[in-house]
């Protein structure tokens, strides 16, 4: 009996001597992680704050409406824009039915199998491809194999394929939250498979889809290599898809890396970070109400 509680007297100090030293660690390792994102996020307000202080008072009506001239040292930026949403608009277009009907065979129909996985592992090496790869291969192939030339069906093509892995994925986990049991009932009243992924499962995940849609675009608004090299620089409205345009985020590039004027590049780059930032605002909301609709 004596040694059992002197045996429990010398195990107990040590139990607490050791509590001791994981709660120190556990401090240590929670003061770091808050310190490392407090330094990230000032780090981005910085950026961000430095480029919208010295961009957002030169954006104006005229600057937004007024046609750019002596190479963008002077007007506007209004066929960038349109540049910009033509381009990107092209490349939704072209990725988003081919990403969705993808996503769609793998989950529902695909059983897993050498050559899926042989897929799957590609669209992910797919997704870690620097844009500049998949800019000398738009060049390469769309612009001068197939005869393109530059214009915004080549820049298009080469944005679709760069933002079709991001779009699979977020389709393809969407596709993974809706219950068995939607598929079951809806088997069990007389539909087709096909009939229960366009009716009952490919609603249920629509949020999902959308987020995964928005994301790419938020991609291709801020390409510039891949862009550059397939669909131009040309300044001027675009009237067909063989048109080359200028986007903003080569706009951006050209003023800053040949100097032409200080107040339409920082008034550039705030335009495109205020427009990501809405569509990043845009996909957090989606998902936040996505997520809740599924808790619900």
């Amino acid at each position: 009996m004596t040694n059992a509680t002197e045996t429990f007297e010398l195990i107990v100090p040590k139990e607490k001597k050791f509590s001791k030293m994981i709660n120190w660690k556990t401090y240590f390792f929670y003061f770091f992680i808050y310190l490392m994102a407090t330094v990230t996020i000032l780090v981005l307000i910085a950026i961000i704050g430095y480029i919208l202080i010295n961009g957002v008072l030169h954006i104006d009506w005229e600057f937004l409406t007024s046609e750019p001239s002596k190479m963008g040292k002077e007007g506007g930026i209004y066929s960038i824009i349109i540049g910009t949403l033509y381009l990107t608009l092209v490349s939704v277009v072209i990725a988003a039915p081919i990403g969705i009907l993808a996503a769609v065979y793998f989950t529902e129909y695909a059983k897993e199998s050498r050559w899926i996985k042989m897929i799957r592992f590609g669209t992910e090496i797919l997704a870690g491809i620097p844009s500049i790869i998949f800019g000398l291969f738009g060049f390469t192939f769309f612009v001068i194999f197939l005869g393109f030339r530059w214009s915004i069906l080549s820049g298009g093509l080469t944005l679709a394929m760069m933002i079709l892995p991001t779009l699979i994925r977020a389709t393809e986990e969407s596709l993974k939250t809706v219950p068995r049991s939607y598929r079951e009932g809806s088997l069990s009243l007389g539909a087709t498979k096909w009939q229960t992924i366009i009716k009952v499962v490919l609603p249920s995940c629509l949020s999902g889809i959308l987020t995964g849609l928005i994301l790419g675009i938020g991609r291709a608004v801020g390409e510039t290599a891949a862009v550059m090299l397939t669909a131009g620089s040309s300044l001027g409205v675009p009237h067909a898809l063989t048109d080359p345009a200028r986007t903003m985020s080569v706009h951006l590039y050209i003023l800053a890396s040949e100097g032409l004027s200080r107040e339409k590049t920082f008034a550039t780059a705030s335009l495109l970070i205020i427009l990501v930032l809405i569509i990043n605002m845009i996909a957090n909301m989606v998902t936040q109400r996505y997520i809740k609709k599924a808790k619900a």
